[in-house]
């Protein structure tokens, strides 16, 4: 099978991806970079997607971990050649799955960064220490207002950073406890928000229109000055200035943090597994298991506190 013959398979799935499954801009290029060097592999050897076999694929994610490639990233490599060979069959291509038996190298499941409840506490009263100091500039005070709003509004609502940052200024005009979101895939989904993020919502949106109304008549919540709305980058280096105010290490605190904060202590206090991935939009619930160490810990402590045979 020649190149050309290739790249068109692989640009027919990536066509099947975007249109039945809303795949997004980066999934897309991130498909297409990882079956792109499958395909380069699979060139060396004389075969294409077609004519692949099981040791083929076995050889390819052999020379990624001759690269270097973390476990990680050649599993990451394997999902896309799977999913691949998986579509193959769906259209009649291929009467046969050859990635269907191969195994993907050994990882550890990484646990994510998790703060207590405690800090994030302590991160919230520090972010909002000094907002009503009438004696600091408008402008400082409305960006010291604008990072405590964000802090707040993201550990209400376990948005993800890029979707929190782009909310329409129409959020601050609702009084419901949910508000729409269109997440990864154009994904629609709804997002907790607390009376306590509503109220600094629109302590920010009023002190906006006051101070910089231009600002303000934007389609976007939280606008930039630079044209568009707060930049992802903005919003972290703000967050990490905040947490050295707090006394956190700079390194263990970063908006995706938070969003695993508000997933862990949902279920530290007992939220059901589905309902947490719901609301942070995984697809997938296996997605949403990396926090299940949170749950194995609960268990352990009902079975100790508990079980009539546990020791005392």
């Amino acid at each position: 099978m020649g190149p050309k013959k290739t790249r068109a398979l692989i640009d027919a799935f990536l066509d099947m991806v975007a249109a039945e499954r809303g795949g997004a801009k980066n999934t897309l290029q991130a498909y297409a970079r990882d079956l792109a060097d499958y395909a380069e592999i699979l060139a060396g050897l004389g075969r294409g997607p077609l004519e692949a076999t099981t040791e083929d694929i076995r050889e390819a994610l052999a020379q990624f971990s001759a690269r270097g490639l973390k476990a990680s990233s050649s599993a990451r490599k394997l999902s896309a050649i799977r999913q691949l060979h998986r579509f193959l069959v769906a259209d009649g291509l291929r009467a046969d799955d050859p990635a269907a038996i191969v195994e993907g190298p050994r990882r550890g499941r990484p646990l994510p960064k998790i703060l207590a409840a405690a800090e994030v506490d302590r991160l919230l009263a520090v972010a909002q220490e000094g907002l009503d100091d009438e004696a600091r500039p408008a402008r400082e005070r409305l960006r010291a207002l604008r990072t405590a709003c964000l802090i707040e509004l993201l550990y209400a609502s376990g948005l993800r950073v890029s979707e929190l940052v782009g909310l329409p200024k129409s959020v601050a005009r609702g009084s419901e406890p949910l508000i729409r979101v269109r997440g990864k895939g154009g994904r629609e989904r709804l997002a907790p928000v607390s009376a306590r993020a509503r109220e600094m919502v629109a302590a920010f949106r009023a002190a906006l229109e006051k101070t910089a109304p231009g600002l303000a008549a934007g389609p976007w919540l939280f606008p930039s000055e630079e044209g568009g709305h707060l930049t992802r980058q903005a919003f972290a280096r703000d967050l990490k200035t905040a947490a050295a105010a707090a006394g956190l290490p700079a390194a263990r605190v970063s908006p995706h943090v938070l969003r695993h904060a508000f997933a862990s202590h949902l279920l530290q206090n007992g939220a059901d597994l589905r309902v947490v991935q719901e609301l942070l939009g995984h697809a997938d619930v296996a997605t949403t298991q990396i926090y299940t160490h949170v749950l194995d810990e609960r268990m352990k402590a009902m079975v100790r506190d508990l079980h009539p045979l546990a020791e005392e």
